[in-house]
């Protein structure tokens, strides 16, 4: 009896557990094979993302920095080139990032769920498009990899936070 009980118990948790929704998803990475691995997974929980720096030059991405919540991420890239700097308005997220690639990253455009397209850097190279795996999922945080330049870019995806109070 105590043996039917405790199977019993075991498939109504695997059950439970198959039946929460998955959310994350992970895009990329897009671009070469260079540079040293940089994530802003920590990043996440300072808040959803309300601002992009991205430095460029004539030819390449070169940096890049994303503010999490009112916090900034560590600086990844190099120094060379024009910086660029972006706010998102007020609950407005990323949903979709496209962009081109070599070597190096060499364009980068960020649509946000308000109907805006972000676009850094220059129009050549291969095609890359990215969307969360799941509904009702947004642009978390970045990965990838950087030295001089950004050598390669990766897009983690999951639900908007629920307590973005100090946002």
């Amino acid at each position: 009896m105590l043996t039917i009980a405790l199977i019993a118990l075991l498939c109504a948790s695997a059950s439970a557990n198959a039946i929460q929704a998955r959310s994350s998803s992970y895009n990329g990475e897009y671009g070469g094979t260079g540079g040293k691995r940089f994530s802003h997974s920590g990043n996440q929980l300072e808040g959803p993302i309300t601002a992009i720096r991205v430095r460029v030059n004539s030819n390449y991405i070169v940096g890049l920095q994303v503010r999490y919540g009112k916090v900034w991420s560590d600086y990844s890239g190099g120094s060379s080139g024009d910086l660029e700097e972006i706010f998102l308005h007020s609950g407005e997220s990323v949903i979709q990032v496209s962009g081109k690639y070599k070597r190096y990253l060499k364009k980068l455009v960020f649509v946000t769920d308000k109907g805006r397209y972000l676009s850094f850097g220059k129009d050549s190279g291969t095609s890359f498009s990215a969307v969360p795996l799941h509904p009702n999922t947004v642009l978390r945080f970045i990965s990838g990899r950087s030295g001089s330049v950004i050598d390669a870019i990766g897009l983690h995806w999951d639900v908007y936070p629920s307590d973005c109070s100090s946002c």
